[in-house]
């Protein structure tokens, strides 16, 4: 698998020769169109928050959408979206048959706008948004769980998934990877991209980890002093 960095999309951006129309799909698919109501109306809601854990509000496109849906393909059960946004993967989610599908996300006004886009969709009740700081939210015994947020909160919430999730569960990311996991599969390309990684594997590979730090540790030759 060739290894992605978040300046792989940027630079795919930059090398193409845009339109107006292409510059408005740009803008509509990274979220810039929304940048002044995310200052103006839905910062507010992360005023509590650290600064180095709030993520702007970045819409997910159609396609990164399927490619997520596609890494989830023969995945059962239920399944958890970490910041939920304005709840468009939970929703698709819940039309691939994962049942329930929940979406935490910290923001009210975009639990709100989660709540009316499922009623919109003819899906009220059928999916659920609840407005909690994903950092409190048990995942203990979640087996699917996808994530739309940026790299300085990815870096922290691999511990919590590490130390919470269950060894057959999955977790798909979007837009951005996990930065010190390895994926099991990618799907799509550039600003698209997503990556699925097996709690199992990644487990293994830490133990491996810690076994081969312990074989040198006793590799080390002690010399009593004279």
């Amino acid at each position: 698998m060739d290894d992605d960095t978040p300046d792989e999309g940027l630079a795919e951006i930059r090398s193409r020769q845009l339109g107006g129309w292409g510059l408005v799909q740009i803008a509509a698919g990274t979220g810039l169109a929304v940048y002044a109501m995310w200052v103006g109306i839905l910062q507010p809601g992360f005023r509590k928050v650290p600064l180095r854990l709030q993520v702007p509000f970045i819409p997910a496109s159609k396609t990164q959408v399927q490619n997520v849906m596609t890494l989830l393909r023969g995945r059962q059960g239920g399944l958890v979206d970490l910041g939920s946004g304005d709840g468009r993967i939970v929703l698709e989610a819940h039309r691939h048959g994962f049942s329930p599908a929940v979406g935490y996300e910290l923001n009210p006004w975009l639990v709100h706008l989660a709540r009316f886009h499922a009623w919109r969709a003819g899906h009220h009740g059928k999916v659920s948004y609840r407005r909690e700081d994903l950092w409190k939210v048990n995942l203990t015994k979640c087996k699917n769980v996808t994530v739309f947020l940026a790299p300085s909160v990815l870096s922290l919430l691999q511990e919590k998934l590490q130390a919470e999730l269950p060894d057959d569960a999955l977790v798909v990311a979007g837009r951005f990877p996990l930065p010190d996991w390895k994926p099991c599969k990618i799907e799509g390309q550039g600003v698209d991209r997503a990556w699925a990684y097996n709690m199992q594997a990644q487990r293994q590979k830490n133990d491996d980890l810690v076994a081969t730090g312990s074989h040198a540790d006793n590799d080390i030759i002690k010399v009593k002093p004279s």
